[in-house]
């Protein structure tokens, strides 16, 4: 019998994303997120970089796709991002918003019927679908839609 040691503590790093145009994937999410550009690298016509905040990486882009993230086929769902508060939230929703950014929905919305965690769901230059949340605070803002869905359905 094969015993399976699970690790002591499993949390989950950075995540690598497929981009159209790496300078727009740096400029967007330095922009929009406050990421800090750790790396950039190119091998041929391979080209990369990565990013983050505070030392801890986040986020890597790599320039290797054509076309729109496709929603409807199997893989990512949607990246989030955790802030501590929901003005927090709000202020990034600002900042999307001037960038001219494609929400799913206005406003905050709740992670489900009578929770407190919410964001906001919008995508990248590249369709790629994001969330900013905060884990508490959602039930103090108005919800945008009548219904409005969980994170998981958008």
């Amino acid at each position: 019998m094969t015993t399976i040691t699970t690790p002591i503590a499993l949390k989950t790093g950075h995540i690598g994303l497929n981009v159209t145009d790496l300078a727009r994937s740096i400029d967007f999410y330095r922009a929009a997120l406050g990421l800090d550009l750790q790396a950039t690298g190119a091998k041929g016509a391979q080209r990369w970089a990565f990013l983050g905040r505070d030392g801890h990486l986040l986020v890597t882009l790599w320039q290797q796709s054509d076309g729109r993230f496709p929603t409807d086929r199997p893989g990512l769902h949607h990246l989030s991002f955790q802030v501590e508060t929901i003005a927090e939230v709000q202020t990034i929703q600002a900042t999307l918003r001037a960038l001219g950014v494609e929400f799913a929905y206005e406003g905050v919305v709740p992670h489900g019927e009578g929770v407190t965690s919410g964001g906001v769901f919008f995508t990248d230059p590249d369709g790629i679908r994001l969330e900013v949340y905060a884990p508490t605070g959602a039930d103090a803002v108005a919800v945008p839609v009548n219904g409005a869905p969980t994170c998981g359905f958008f």
